[in-house]
């Protein structure tokens, strides 16, 4: 992901560029570090203890002895800190305390309309962090860093949304200064698609370098993983597929107000008209997913019709992005395998052999989660960058 450590700290000494070499967690002697680094085992020893001293590392025991007192090893402590999370939905809220690991230490979940603004909101956001902090026994100071995912664009130097669709009031809302005010740590913002996106990569595909993964809920959008990075584009608008117009279409208003939308065609909003419309008792996105968990026919045809609104959009990006996975997220997701499917049935007839020679195209693993956590991949990647752990051992 794109380096926001500038933020944080200054230029340092060398104590951040070797913790980066502890943070896999693998206990190494003061010995290790020396031969990898090729530093004097005094500095080596000096920094280490830097590090002893912040928590950021810590003692991990004895490594084997080759003859001789066996020498002590050291390793990340993920532990020393935590960071918030925290993903906005249209109507949800779904916050978590974790460790640096990314761990999930405390987490909450409530239905909150972004729509309500957001002084409303972020007084909530707020209360919780503080409920949560307080649950958690740690100390105020503990927190570190707060990442923070918004249903709409947003400009991630600044931290602002900007002309976000369905949240009214928030335009150029200054989001990291009332919660840094408020919780006395630094703030990262971005599009929740992103963080979905970082969430999902680092903690169930790592090794997978080309990853597209789609949130299909109230909103469509799709988050950019690209040689290992996130890919937010010159405003941070990289990856609004809800907003693309789907071929033959043009019948169909969009809130934006263009036509054809693939957020007006296929979005849980247009899936739960479509259903009222036939007499069904539908509000939400989930009211559709329960349905076609319990049989409904009408409710699983328009999701897979969905799927394939959906399929003729991906066709393009897979031609122009070439990833070798696309994950669907997202509440219209939990539906099961009619979304997927006429995802597929799309995509590979449509995209060139090559492009589809090894394209998978799953469901989220980390669900829910999937915002949070990359929330919190977001924050921890900040404060653990080599300039800020200079900082921060100061």
């Amino acid at each position: 992901m794109v380096d926001d450590s500038t933020k944080f700290a200054p230029r340092g000494t060398g104590v951040g560029e070797m913790f980066q070499l502890l943070r896999d967690g693998t206990p190494r002697t003061r010995a290790d570090l020396a031969q990898t680094t090729g530093q004097a085992r005094s500095t080596i020893a000096a920094r280490v203890d830097l590090l002893l001293a912040s928590g950021l590392v810590a003692p991990a025991g004895e490594a084997v002895s080759t003859g001789g007192r066996p020498p002590a090893t050291f390793a990340f402590n993920p532990g020393a800190r935590v960071v918030l999370a925290v993903d906005l939905g249209a109507t949800h809220a779904r916050l978590a305390l974790t460790d640096l690991a990314s761990n999930v230490l405390v987490e909450h979940s409530e239905d909150l309309d972004i729509a309500d603004g957001p002084d409303r909101v972020l007084t909530r956001v707020i209360e919780l962090a503080d409920e949560m902090i307080t649950s958690s026994g740690r100390p105020r100071t503990d927190l570190v860093s707060i990442g923070v995912g918004l249903p709409g664009p947003v400009e991630h130097t600044s931290g602002r949304p900007i002309s976000p669709p369905i949240m009214p009031g928030w335009d150029d809302a200054d989001v990291p200064g009332v919660l840094r005010r408020a919780l006395g740590a630094p703030v990262l913002v971005d599009n929740d698609v992103n963080i979905m996106a970082l969430g999902e990569h680092a903690t169930t595909w790592p090794d997978v370098d080309h990853l597209l993964l789609v949130k299909v809920a109230t909103g469509i959008g799709a988050g950019i993983i690209s040689d290992g990075s996130i890919r937010r584009g010159a405003q941070g608008a990289a990856g609004d597929l809800g907003h693309v117009a789907v071929p033959g279409r043009q019948d169909v208003l969009c809130r934006c107000g263009n036509t054809g939308c693939l957020e007006a065609v296929a979005g849980g909003g247009a899936l739960v008209a479509r259903l009222r419309d036939t007499g069904r008792d539908v509000r939400t996105t989930a009211d559709v997913v329960a349905l076609v968990r319990a049989g409904d026919t009408t409710a699983s045809s328009e999701v897979r019709q969905a799927g394939r609104e959906l399929g003729a959009v991906l066709a393009t990006c897979v031609s122009m992005l070439n990833p070798s996975m696309i994950v669907v997220g997202g509440a219209l997701a939990e539906a099961g395998e009619h979304l997927i499917a006429g995802i597929r049935e799309v995509v590979y007839q449509r995209s060139l052999p090559l492009a589809t020679q090894h394209l998978r195209i799953v469901t989220s693993r980390t669900r829910t989660r999937a915002g949070v956590l990359g929330a919190s991949v977001m924050a921890t990647d900040a404060v653990l960058s080599a300039v800020a752990v200079e900082a921060l051992v100061q």
